[in-house]
């Protein structure tokens, strides 16, 4: 049995008197790729900002590898990367200088900074980019060179916050498939999107998010059961639908 590697408890933000998130309760298993699922304003982006100690909560913790993250962030943080949806990179730094920013606040120096650097740009195929200034990058490059300045200190645990947002089919798919990539190599996945197709194709499960709460969860095929008995074939975003009254594709 998978231990668990991050739980939220309670989990509760609000702002203006509005609750984002409303006593949030999940658990991801060590070695899953686990798909929050839910539209614009759902209160995705705010979980992930509070699971990684940027944004406090009103109320609630998070447990990470068995502690509370908020109390041990400074010893934990490194099994921790962070690729969130606002592009974090330097426009004015090259590739390579962008990694190694990142991954020196690792406490991480030297020839295995170096390593570290030429891995990850490696990873993410900018090597031939590397003394490019950022800048300069397509709107999929940058979110490439985003990834890169996330895993040079090797987490074991990776959120990805809408990471394909804006950007070309290609670069989707090749996004897609490094974190495909990354877990096949032992690295547990927390993955946001409000796009149906891509959870259902790299996700081991899925939570479906909507007004703060989560309304559901399972995997692919236990969500479709939650809502049909009777018929032969049915798409997550039907799921979605007869859960929230809302088609996903518009909101």
């Amino acid at each position: 049995m998978m231990d668990t590697i991050l739980k939220t408890i309670d989990l509760t933000k609000k702002y203006d008197n509005k609750t984002v998130v409303d006593n949030l309760n999940i658990e991801i298993k060590e070695g899953e790729v686990f798909g929050l699922l839910g539209p614009n304003g759902a209160g995705k982006s705010t979980t992930m900002n509070m699971i990684c100690n940027l944004v406090k909560p009103d109320f609630g913790s998070v447990e990470f590898m068995g502690k509370d993250y908020a109390k041990n962030k400074k010893k934990l943080s490194r099994n921790l990367g962070y690729i969130p949806q606002n592009l974090a990179i330097h426009g004015s730094l090259k590739a390579w200088e962008n990694v190694e920013l990142f991954t020196s606040l690792y406490g991480i120096k030297g020839e295995q900074l170096k390593e570290r650097i030429d891995e990850s740009l490696e990873y993410v195929g900018l090597s031939e980019r590397r003394n490019d200034y950022a800048k300069t990058f397509s709107g999929g490059m940058k979110r490439r060179l985003n990834i890169a300045c996330a895993i040079g200190h090797h987490p074991k645990l990776l959120i990805f916050d809408e990471p394909t947002v804006g950007i070309d089919p290609q670069s989707r798919n090749f996004i897609l498939e490094k974190i495909k990539e990354s877990n096949k190599n032992g690295t547990t996945v927390i993955y946001t999107s409000h796009y149906m197709e891509e959870v259902e194709a790299i996700c081991t499960r899925i939570a479906i998010m909507d007004n703060g709460k989560v309304i559901a969860s399972g995997t692919s095929e236990q969500l479709k059961k939650l809502v049909t008995d009777d018929i032969s074939e049915i798409t997550l975003e039907e799921v979605f639908l007869t859960l929230t009254g809302k088609k996903l594709r518009d909101l």
